[in-house]
């Protein structure tokens, strides 16, 4: 059996100005609404930080839980004036390197009109060098 879809893309962008310099959001109710505005029922949402000191992940939204990333994170890359990267007048190697351990995107499925998470995934955006502004895409692909 053969089926005739129209393909769509939509795209939007999040706006971020954090206060301090990590932080982790919640984003799961923006990706949401944004499937919501796009009427799509079938497909994926790419969720891709667009700055190279901030991240994307999917796991459980407890408070705890978010604490022990910080917490790993910043035992794998710590806040270090002696990294390589500060020689060029930056501060932030350190930012770099927890945008690797946590990715810069994840892709969502969409089924029925739905984000398609498990029971407790949330997403998240990860700051890793904040006090400016900065972007994440959302990228819809599907009918």
């Amino acid at each position: 059996m053969t089926v005739q879809a129209n393909l769509k893309a939509h795209t939007k962008y999040l706006w971020f100005d954090t206060k301090k310099r990590r932080e982790y959001i919640r984003i799961t109710d923006d990706v949401a609404k944004f499937l919501a505005e796009t009427g799509m029922k079938e497909g994926f949402i790419l969720v891709s930080a667009m700055h190279i000191t901030a991240g994307i992940y999917v796991n459980d939204w407890e408070g705890g839980l978010i604490q022990d990333i910080d917490t790993w994170l910043e035992k794998l890359a710590p806040e270090n004036p002696n990294y390589l990267h500060h020689k060029t007048g930056e501060d932030n190697g350190d930012a770099h390197l927890k945008r690797i351990l946590i990715n810069h995107q994840v892709t969502v499925p969409v089924t029925d009109g739905k984000l398609d998470l498990g029971p407790w995934e949330q997403i998240f955006y990860a700051e890793f060098d904040g006090q400016r502004r900065k972007r994440v895409i959302l990228k819809a692909l599907g009918i």
